[in-house]
């Protein structure tokens, strides 16, 4: 099968279904026949952006990471203010560094977002399965950083 075609029974299955890992969901593409190897799974979880969010009765379930229309706002920087709000748990600032605690297996993504978006406050990220930490030259920088995390609406870290 295609990457395409896999993509896009992925976003089928996962819309369909609630896919708590990644061997449910392999277990599923089985039953179509399809046949990937872990690697794989988490390569095509990455590209389609497929998120880990909790679900009413409190379990973890893989969802299509979906957009927020936010007026006047550029594409990724709307993505970003919807991750912060979906997937921030917590944030602290220790001296030049930003500390970002995430719902579970979701730091490498929202790190991706704001490596993407080239902020001159962040130096590096680095991610985990639910934590990152943002590197920025100064204290001042870091407690901005902290500030936008918190509430993206009322700061902004990309002037």
């Amino acid at each position: 099968m295609r990457k395409k075609d896999r993509h896009e029974l992925i976003k089928r299955i996962i819309t369909d279904n609630p896919i708590r890992n990644q061997n449910e969901l392999m277990d599923y593409l089985q039953q179509y026949q399809v046949t990937a190897t872990q690697a794989t799974i988490s390569r095509d979880i990455r590209d389609l952006k497929i998120v880990k969010t909790i679900d009413e009765s409190g379990k973890p379930r893989f969802e299509l990471f979906q957009e927020q229309q936010v007026p006047s706002e550029d594409d990724d920087i709307k993505r970003l203010i919807r991750m912060t709000n979906d997937v921030i748990v917590k944030v602290d600032t220790v001296e030049f560094m930003t500390i970002v605690s995430t719902l579970p297996d979701n730091a490498h993504l929202l790190a991706s977002v704001l490596d993407d978006l080239s902020s001159e406050l962040i130096v590096a990220t680095m991610a985990s399965f639910d934590t990152i930490i943002i590197i920025s030259r100064t204290a001042d920088d870091s407690q901005r950083v902290t500030e936008f995390l918190q509430d993206p609406t009322n700061s902004s870290i990309f002037n």
